[in-house]
């Protein structure tokens, strides 16, 4: 039997992604709807020159024979003219396929393929390059469009070329019917198809319609304080449905300006050009903060330092006092009302100064990194979802936020616990299916609508906890089950790890790979006096082995011998997008790390007694020294 809990409004009138755009457009007419960095400043895009704009694409697609119905792919990072393109398909009734940037070439066409991609719209000359490699591959497609303001090698037509042509067409009568039109696509018109792999599988096109998407803006909107002067900084990637919903459709349906960052590496000289409002991000980026604030701290030395960790045992008091339900009394007020003075301003200064909160979304957030966070005055609403539900099913609201969990359903969204444990969900946002797969969309969604999440989870007086992955827990050979990824977030809080992985499925116990933190190991190392000449040598160093193995195994506490790894396994590289370890969402693909470093671990295995299963002594172990 289902438990199940579900949001307490009713769910909003089936609407259109391209509603919101024209009532967006018209009712807030801003000179700057959008910002992006060119000539070493931020540069605004009006509401006006966004509507011509997105005209005249979309009249130009029409102009090259692009017919209703027809995919267009966009291979493209964060920029206006993804937008543009985007609101231009959704208007003319081309279904859009956003490709990840970060995707290699030999990647492309399987999915291009399969969607039946006609047009091919890219940013760069690397991407450009990228359209040239593979498409003698793709029957379908007959056009590929780049963003540069000349012809790159393999491109057949500019965005301006494309748009003068548009403009041609364009006039009083050309702009009232693209508003009708515009105004009359059908809620349940399939907007978008999303190729998503997970962390398992080959990609799936996942289809979602105007109304789906829609919905869950429409949903956000009645439970998030958000408001037409809020500035975002947009950086995650736009080809996932996270970022394309929240900080695309959602704040511009809002009349908030969407500021587009550099890159990655740009972060916080862009938090401090932007000094947004509001923010969406993953888990990783504020581990990186905390980690970043924390090591500036530690190098300054002795006192900052000091007060650095004394402002976080204060802020972890102060937190703890508020998840009591208790109003910290006036001595812990006074302490963390200095703590914010002296220290958690930098952090808030170095995040622009303005933040009002975070969302957080697309994998666990470490309750310790939020509390932190909390404590420094920028709180983080962790949610929860998948592409397959546009995306949000539940998120932590100010007047509602409990951390540790994800929050409750949002209006109209029921969510159940089945008897395993998995997360179900049923409600507007559910896709229509995985394009041309029938039958992994019948295994997706059963006869009654639950959409079948593939999560671990439980209800928590309402609020929804998510513990681990259906498919990632661990079964070891003697029937025991693992769920790895508390045991890894709570391992990757070390500032000595960068990333780590607990593999171990139908084996005799569990082990955890584990990429150093090398800026910080290396300086250890260096303290130490030890020597070594790369990585990998100096991974392989006893004295380092030893020092990973207490940093890694230290603050497992309170597991069952079981659960604990046996074996500490450092790998001298990151995982990356590259080698296939991680989805383009930066999520490990646990099979595909233990298909890579399948001779290392069967190496651990082989060398490790089996008493070491029930003994409870764990070992680490390096890759074998260099000769």
């Amino acid at each position: 039997m289902l438990t199940t809990a579900r949001g307490s409004g009713p769910r909003a009138a089936p609407g259109t992604l391209t509603q919101l755009f024209i009532t967006a457009i018209e009712r807030y007419d801003k000179p700057d709807a959008l910002r992006y960095k060119a000539d070493g400043a931020f540069q605004p895009i009006s509401h006006a020159e966004i509507l011509q704009r997105v005209r005249r694409i979309a009249l130009g697609l029409g102009a090259l024979g692009v017919a209703r119905g027809a995919r267009v792919a966009i291979l493209s990072e964060n920029r206006p003219e993804w937008a543009l393109v985007d609101y231009a398909c959704l208007a003319a009734g081309l279904p859009d396929v956003p490709l990840y940037p970060s995707l290699p070439a030999e990647q492309l066409p399987s999915i291009l393929a399969d969607a039946g991609a006609e047009v091919l719209v890219v940013s760069t000359a690397a991407q450009a390059a990228k359209a040239a490699a593979i498409r003698a591959q793709v029957s379908s497609l007959r056009w590929v469009i780049g963003f540069g303001a000349t012809r790159e090698p393999g491109v057949d037509l500019t965005l301006a070329e494309l748009e003068a042509r548009g403009a041609a067409l364009d006039g009083p009568e050309a702009a009232a019917r693209f508003r009708a039109e515009a105004l009359a696509v059908a809620p349940d018109a399939l907007a978008t198809i999303i190729y998503t792999s997970g962390t398992t599988g080959e990609p799936k096109g996942v289809m979602l319609t105007h109304d789906n998407i829609a919905s869950n803006v429409a949903a956000i909107t009645t439970i998030l304080p958000l408001r037409a002067d809020d500035t975002c900084l947009s950086f995650l990637p736009l080809s996932h449905i996270f970022e394309r919903m929240a900080g695309h459709y959602l704040m511009f349906a809002l009349g908030a300006t969407i500021c587009y960052a550099e890159s990655v590496e740009s972060l916080l000289d862009n938090f401090a050009e932007v000094r947004p409002t509001i923010v969406f991000s993953v888990p990783r980026i504020y581990e990186k903060v905390l980690s970043g604030a924390t090591d500036t701290a530690r190098a300054a030395g002795g006192l900052r330092f000091a007060l650095f960790r004394w402002a976080q045992a204060v802020g972890a008091r102060w937190t703890a006092a508020r998840e009591r339900g208790r109003a910290p009394g006036w001595w812990l007020a006074g302490q963390h009302a200095l703590a914010s003075r002296l220290v958690f301003s930098r952090i808030r200064a170095r995040m622009g100064g303005r933040i009002r909160y975070f969302v957080s979304g697309g994998a666990p957030l470490s309750p310790d990194v939020a509390r932190f966070f909390l404590a420094a005055g920028l709180p983080i609403l962790e949610g929860y979802g998948l592409t397959e539900t546009s995306p949000v099913i539940t998120v932590n609201t100010p007047a509602k936020c409990r951390i540790g969990t994800v929050g409750t359903p949002i209006d109209g969204v029921e969510v159940g616990i089945a008897d395993d444990g998995e997360i179900l969900a049923r409600g507007p946002g559910i896709m229509l299916g995985y394009y041309n797969r029938p039958q992994a969309t019948r295994e997706a969604i059963d006869a009654d609508g639950w959409f079948h999440t593939g999560d671990i989870g439980e209800l928590r007086d309402g609020y929804l906890a998510i513990t681990d992955r259906k498919k990632d827990l661990i079964v070891t050979a003697g029937g025991k089950k693992i769920a790895p990824q508390p045991i890894e977030n709570r391992v990757r809080e070390n500032r000595y790890v960068a990333q780590a992985v607990m593999i171990g499925d139908r084996r005799r116990f569990p082990v955890i790979l584990v990429v150093p933190n090398f800026a910080a190991l290396e300086a250890w190392a260096t303290f130490k006096q030890i020597a070594w000449t790369d990585r990998a040598s100096l991974i392989a160093i006893a004295a380092v082995v030893e020092k990973m193995e207490r940093e890694v195994l230290g603050g497992l506490t309170g597991l069952a011998n079981f659960e604990m790894p046996k074996r500490v396994v450092l790998l001298e590289r990151d995982f990356s997008v590259e080698t296939g370890e991680l989805t383009p969402t930066l999520k490990v693909k646990r099979r595909a790390v233990d298909a890579r470093h399948k001779a290392l671990i069967d190496d651990v295995y082989a060398s490790t007694d089996f008493t070491a299963e029930y003994a409870g002594v764990p070992k680490a172990k390096g890759p074998p020294a260099p000769a």
